[in-house]
């Protein structure tokens, strides 16, 4: 019993020993095969390469049959066709399984014929065309916005939502705008009135004839001579003779009055800005406006008025300028007036123009114009004795009254680019303050500004006539 113990004893430990010998057995049978890629094989989308193997090999696959597909032509030949972008390994083994190589096939979108549609339509842009993963790289510089819009629209073709833009654009890409506002108003009134009043003891109990408006005899009496007004609601050019005695007294009143005006309005805003972005300018002020707010209450809105600019500039091919502005000048206008809330307000002129037009640098356009004539005149008499000869002037009263205006606005587009700071005159560098001498001996407000429309303006005589004279 003793030997048969041992004999199991010994049975049970090599059953132990050996039992852990299989693993060691199965991890030196398994052997991962770690080949690195031996190169990169570039196949275009829906192409064929053919490649040729040095060495034989008995078996071949692909990782991602979606992405490439691979036939075999002989034992040392391959043939791959790109179906979709991406990557993907070609794996080739030997006669024997050993492992040959592991190929990285990456298929691309076929760039050659972009790049010869590309060089066709635009010859002279020096544009560089790279694919990465599935897409499309485009960059270097073109000479246009609308030529990188052309190469980007071009590449969406050959890889939808796939393009990459490193482009830039090269040249003059800000542009200065110049609005001329350039108005003139006119105006010529003439007025020949006549009034005859006779009175009889009582100058108010007399008799008022003619086209004149005047309220009475008595206010007709109140003239003492010519350009006396007292009575007649500040009235100018009246001219009265009285005849008579102091029982019976005719009066003859005779109004004649001229008028003549003329306005000039020029405003020049300049703003500069980069091409496709939105400038905005404004030189004026904002004029308070009682608003009710609908409950019993009064707020208070700003309405902007002055000269207004907003433009948004766009270069396009060969130096042509696309604008789209937005031009205007306003002031207030206080012959016209309205109450609100027992506030008075007044009203506003405006000369507004909102276009888009396209030019090239350093042309100008006049975008709007304005010519406008309003002519009337009015008579008024006494019936059938205005119509006398010669004496029914008496009784007769007329008016004539003729207003002017012309406007025009012009722009011009530059393409300008950044300068040093000592190359720009500033309004005030032109204009040196007067020492004490000079001002309290010899009157000297201030220096002779020099060249440039700044100095034009400043020399500019406003003591003599300006304007024009209408007949």
């Amino acid at each position: 019993m003793t030997f048969r113990r041992l004999i199991a004893a010994g049975l049970m430990g090599a059953t132990l020993v050996f039992g852990a010998l299989p693993t060691a057995g199965v991890a030196d049978t398994l052997r991962v095969m770690r080949g690195e890629t031996a190169s990169v094989l570039t196949v275009p989308m829906n192409r064929a390469v053919v490649v040729e193997s040095d060495t034989i090999f008995a078996e071949l696959s692909v990782a991602n049959p979606g992405i490439a597909d691979i036939a075999t032509l002989s034992d040392r030949t391959i043939y791959v066709l790109g179906k979709s972008p991406g990557r993907t390994t070609l794996t080739l083994l030997g006669p024997d399984g050993r492992l040959i190589t592991n190929v990285e096939v990456q298929v691309v979108p076929d760039i050659a014929e972009f790049k010869e549609r590309l060089q066709q339509i635009m010859p002279n842009e020096s544009i560089e065309v790279r694919t990465a993963n599935d897409g499309i790289v485009l960059s270097g510089t073109v000479s246009s916005i609308t030529r990188l819009d052309r190469a980007l629209s071009l590449a969406q073709r050959y890889a939808p939502d796939r393009v990459s833009n490193l482009m830039t654009v090269g040249g003059t890409q800000q542009v200065m705008l110049k609005v001329r506002f350039a108005e003139m108003q006119r105006s010529v009134a003439k007025n020949l009135n006549a009034s005859l009043g006779i009175s009889t003891g009582n100058a108010a109990n007399g008799i008022l004839t003619g086209g004149g408006a005047f309220g009475s005899v008595a206010g007709i009496n109140q003239i003492g001579a010519a350009n006396q007004t007292s009575g007649l609601d500040n009235r100018q050019g009246a001219f009265n003779v009285a005849l008579g005695n102091s029982a019976v007294q005719v009066n003859i009143l005779l109004e004649a009055l001229e008028q003549r005006g003329v306005v000039r309005t020029l405003a020049e805003p300049n703003l500069t800005a980069l091409s496709g972005q939105e400038a905005s300018f404004l030189a004026g002020g904002e004029y308070p406006v009682p608003v009710s707010d609908g409950q019993g209450g009064v707020s208070i809105d700003y309405k902007p008025f002055g000269i207004e600019l907003t433009f948004i500039p766009r270069v396009l091919d060969d130096g042509i300028i696309n604008l789209e502005l937005n031009a205007s000048v306003s002031g207030v206008d206080s012959a016209i007036t309205v109450t609100n809330g027992g506030i008075p307000v007044s009203g506003f002129s405006r000369r507004q123009t909102s276009t888009t037009v396209q030019m090239r640098d350093g042309q100008s356009f006049a975008i709007a114009g304005l010519l406008q004539d309003d002519f009337s005149n009015l008579q008024g008499q006494v019936p059938w004795l205005g119509d006398i000869p010669i004496l029914g002037a008496l009784f007769r009263s007329a008016s004539y009254s003729r207003d002017q205006s012309e406007l025009v606005i012009m722009i011009t587009p530059h393409l300008v680019t950044p300068t040093t700071s000592e190359a720009i005159a500033l309004p005030t560098d032109r204009i040196r303050i007067p020492n004490e001498r000079d001002f309290f001996l010899f009157g000297r407000m201030a220096d002779q500004p020099q060249n440039g429309p700044v100095g034009e303006v400043a020399r500019q005589d406003f003591e003599a006539p300006y304007g024009y004279v209408l007949e």
